[in-house]
């Protein structure tokens, strides 16, 4: 059933359609034809609203498992926290700091 809609989506969906899944923040998404290339899905992983609504105009799309491995690979460094964690630090300070030159009347 599953590939049947995923079939019908590949040879009607419009270039850059997503379609929704069962799980909140996955979509899949039609890539257009491009050179040589036919028109293919991919996967959308986009954080999702309360409503199921993606929150991001483009997300992080893969093409194929190969993709996927490569990313759960990278998630598995301790260091990549630690940067976020670093960046969100900086990033707040850095929105406090703006606040503070506004001039309060």
């Amino acid at each position: 059933m599953a590939e049947n809609k995923l079939k019908e989506f590949l040879d009607k969906g419009k270039d850059w359609e997503r379609l929704g899944t069962t799980v909140p923040g996955v979509y899949v998404l039609k890539l257009p034809k491009y050179q040589k290339s036919p028109p293919r899905l991919a996967v959308e992983l986009n954080p999702a609203d309360s409503r199921g609504n993606p929150t991001k105009k483009r997300g992080l799309v893969l093409r194929n498992g190969e993709e996927l491995d490569a990313l759960n690979e990278l998630f598995q460094y301790e260091r990549l926290q630690r940067l976020l964690g670093m960046l969100d630090d900086l990033n707040q300070f850095k929105a406090l700091g703006e606040k503070e030159k506004v001039i309060e009347l």
